[in-house]
């Protein structure tokens, strides 16, 4: 960002991630502002107040945003994946509310930091295993997908690099893993079934079972709301996109033997034992950010988290 933040909005302030990042953001002293579909019930953090809002309402985002008139907007609602909705209200919805909140964001000449994902990729949704041209795939990769969630954050980047060229501000995009939450890993259901010689005999045209579409990848939230910070606090320049990923797998296999077994013809793998097939050397050097959890003390770990949606 280019001065630092003491106020911001933090859509989607009562989802999963949101809570973690409006208490963490409450927390660093930021004098925050929550928007959502409805209103806390248990009143929320010392230092934020609260906002019920369609986002895909533009009288409504553009009205609550410049009065509050923000250092920073933090846009996480969204539909979160493809299932469970048409296509068309996933896409709708999705790509609506991003114009709205970040267009409403630069006209109140507030930076962006917003969450897009590694959906953006193609991989998690394909209907057949999309192989990628390299591993550790980083922000570089060609985006390709073909669902609605993914074509829909890949819109959202769009309308990114619009906010950034037409307001001058910043806008980062992060692109989060599978968000998992401390002592609720639901990777451990894919880690316990996993096996690997029968990922290695299955039919080339079989798809396999669970956790391949983001080659077995996760971010823990507590992280995710850290590169929100990082991200806040940051002097980036118009629009960058940053992957936000755990270090390893969550297999505790090596990466390069479950691409071996995934593809016949495997893409150059150059990681490290059990590496995450995704990089984040971008989001380390540019934002000084690195994951701190594990899965391997944070699926059972006993944590009191945010919870006053």
């Amino acid at each position: 960002m280019s001065t630092p933040a003491t106020s911001v909005v933090v859509t989607g302030a009562l989802g999963g991630v949101g809570q973690w990042v409006v208490d963490r953001l409450a927390g660093d002293g930021y004098d925050v502002v929550g928007l959502d579909q409805r209103l806390p019930e248990a009143g929320g953090p010392e230092g934020a107040s609260f906002f019920a809002v369609d986002l895909t309402d533009q009288g409504e985002t553009a009205e609550l945003i410049a009065a509050a008139d923000p250092d920073a907007v933090v846009h996480l609602a969204a539909i979160p994946d493809p299932t469970g909705h048409a296509g068309s209200r996933v896409f709708t919805n999705n790509t609506e509310s991003a114009y709205n909140v970040l267009t409403a964001a630069g006209r109140a000449g507030a930076d962006v930091v917003w969450a897009s994902s590694e959906s953006a990729y193609g991989f998690p949704f394909a209907d057949s295993v999309l192989k990628p041209e390299y591993v550790p795939i980083d922000e570089s990769h060609p985006l390709r997908p073909e669902d609605a969630y993914g074509v829909s954050k890949v819109s959202g980047e769009a309308v990114a690099e619009a906010t950034a060229r037409r307001h001058d501000v910043s806008v980062v995009s992060i692109r989060p893993s599978w968000v998992q939450y401390p002592g609720e890993y639901l990777t451990e259901q894919n880690r316990e079934a996993f096996d690997l010689e029968a990922l290695r005999a299955r039919s080339a045209d079989a798809p396999p079972d669970g956790g391949i579409g983001n080659f077995w990848s996760y971010i823990d939230v507590r992280d995710l709301a850290s590169m929100v910070a990082a991200a806040l606090d940051a002097d980036v320049t118009g629009h960058e996109a940053y992957l936000c990923h755990a270090d390893e797998n969550y297999l505790g296999v090596d990466t390069a033997d479950l691409f071996d077994a995934l593809f016949a013809d495997a893409p150059p793998c150059e990681t490290d034992g059990e590496e995450a097939a995704f990089t984040t050397a971008k989001a380390e050097r540019d934002l000084g950010w690195t994951p701190e959890h594990t899965w391997r003390e944070a699926a059972d770990a006993d944590i009191d988290g945010p919870d006053f949606a």
